[in-house]
């Protein structure tokens, strides 16, 4: 059953995108047994102790059936999170900054689908390739850092100002959108009708957050996204964060109310609160309807949603909404020095390079070969990802169920989800040993990270079921499912390998971030001069 806020247009379209195009048939692999590719379902197992495990996989099947986990973000203002009264802003005590603010001003290419605003380009709906954003001048905006959401953006500019546009029906924008749309004049022409933008401008134009949101003085240093929720990280460690987490069955909630016993499930965050349970804070890792911290000492935090084992534990049912508050993942003890996040699991490396890995693992996105294509597979503690021993990994992208890396080399690294496109490579030059096969003998899961030729990123991001990856020379290539244009090159179908992204727009330009959203995607690069 889908999740009960999901009931509008827009809505329903990502959420369609997110799980499965086409009937799951049963997979079979050289050497391994025919299982069928699960939905992932809802976890209503007892919480579990958390073990750090060190070696051995941990892969455990969900007892309980449960539906695929899908990007749930509502429309429709009446299923919206019921808006709880902002937080006063606590004032904290000066602190030593352990953040740097960055400085670089970025050119922003936006493409793909804005019928729901994502784009930020006013009345622009739908853009087939990279188009520069007016409304973010690198000149007189200044952005240096964005967070890409399923259908909301976030920005950071250089003077310390938080940009936000797309869809905030739970919050996700953290400041006011209202707006009355004009009456149509009933006599007017179809002609003139269609010219006319139903987009409320509030939500199509990058607009700051007010900045009284925040403590006087604040400097931030990042900002992230995840589907409902956005983030702020300040150069002194702290965090805030505002919007709605969504669960499988719809809202999910945002924190723990101070002197509450149980957070209220149907709650959003209208504008920015501060965090409290967090100090010291370097980096932080949207994922779907979930977020990472790392901290100064290296341990990593996390919140949101954990259906799927995305929070590196088992999480019972009755004390679900314990999560809306931080806890610790149960990793080695002030070892880590990187955070990332797939949709549905995160990656941390440790400090001798190690790659560690939790959560849902049913395409192997989550990089650990064991129960791979089976059953609702989960990685349930946090398990290290032998197949990228040997690999000096320095960033990681996950998406819905497939993920990518890069090396300190450059070297490009692709695994899990692989039937339409999303691995990049000509599945028929890979060893089969490599690939899970469905019914009909078709590629649906490539189960070891494999580099993808002639690709040298220092950036990546993966979708719902694409990638995007900048390489060294500042060029982006693009691959994967190509509905809505999403790829920025110019069609609706299936990219099946990687293809330099080339157009007037981005043509010599020198590119260094990628993010993608649920239908649309950005790119971002130094200002031209």
């Amino acid at each position: 059953m889908p999740p009960k806020a999901q009931t509008t247009t827009r809505t329903s379209r990502l959420t369609k995108d997110a799980g499965v195009k086409k009937p799951i048939a049963p997979l079979k692999a050289k050497a391994a047994p025919n299982k069928a590719i699960p939905k992932a379902k809802k976890d209503d197992e007892k919480k579990a102790e958390n073990p750090v495990v060190e070696e051995k996989e941990s892969i455990e099947p969900a007892e309980k059936p449960a539906e695929k986990p899908k990007p749930n973000i509502s429309r429709k203002r009446a299923n919206s999170a019921t808006e709880e009264v902002a937080r006063p802003v606590k004032k904290a005590k000066s602190e030593a900054s352990i953040n740097t603010a960055p400085t670089q001003k970025l050119d922003v290419y936006v493409f793909g689908s804005g019928d729901s605003a994502e784009l930020g380009l006013g009345d622009a709906k739908n853009v087939k390739r990279p188009r520069l954003n007016k409304f973010l001048d690198a000149a007189t905006v200044g952005v240096v850092q964005i967070a890409v959401g399923g259908m909301h953006c976030v920005a950071l500019t250089h003077d310390q100002k938080i940009l936000t546009w797309g869809v905030n029906d739970n919050y996700a924008l953290g400041r006011d959108t209202t707006w009355e749309a004009p009456t149509k004049d009933v006599d007017a022409d179809d002609s003139d009708e269609e010219e006319e933008s139903d987009l409320n401008p509030n939500e199509s134009k990058p607009t700051a957050i007010p900045t009284e949101a925040f403590e006087s003085g604040t400097r931030f240093a990042q900002v992230a996204a995840t589907n409902s929720a956005s983030f702020a990280l300040t150069t002194d460690g702290h965090v805030y964060g505002w919007g709605t987490f969504m669960g499988n069955d719809g809202i999910f909630g945002f924190f723990k109310k101070d002197g509450e016993k149980q957070p209220k499930k149907e709650r959003g965050q209208s504008t920015p609160a501060l965090i409290p349970e967090l100090k010291n804070i370097k980096s932080l890792a949207a994922g779907g309807d979930h977020i990472l911290a790392l901290d100064h000492k290296g341990n990593i935090w996390a919140w949101g949603a954990g259906e799927q084992g995305q929070l590196g534990h088992r999480v019972a049912e009755r004390r679900r909404l314990e999560y809306l508050v931080p806890n610790l993942v149960g990793l080695p003890k002030n070892k880590m020095t990187y955070v990332a996040s797939g949709s549905y699991n995160g990656f941390a490396i440790d400090n001798k390079g190690k790659v560690w890995t939790w959560g849902l693992n049913n395409y192997g996105q989550a990089g650990v070969t064991s129960g791979a294509g089976t059953d609702n597979a989960l990685v349930q503690r946090p398990s290290k990802i032998k197949s990228l021993e040997g690999y000096a990994i320095k960033g990681i992208e996950g998406g819905s169920h497939h993920s990518i890396a890069f090396t300190e080399d450059g070297t490009t690294l692709v695994w899990g989800r692989c039937d339409d496109g999303q691995s990049g490579i000509d599945l028929d030059k890979i060893p089969e040993d490599d690939i899970i096969f469905d019914a009909r003998e078709k590629p649906r899961i490539l189960v070891k990270p494999t580099a993808v030729p002639g690709i040298k990123s220092v950036a990546v991001a993966a979708g719902i079921d694409n990638c995007i990856a900048v390489t060294m020379e500042g060029q982006a290539y693009s691959w994967g499912f190509s509905e809505s244009y999403r790829t920025g090159q110019g069609t609706t179908d299936s990219i099946k390998e990687a293809t330099l992204i080339d157009n007037t727009a981005t043509r010599g330009k020198k590119l260094t971030f990628a993010g993608c959203g649920g239908q649309f995607s950005v790119l971002a690069g130094p200002m031209s001069t």
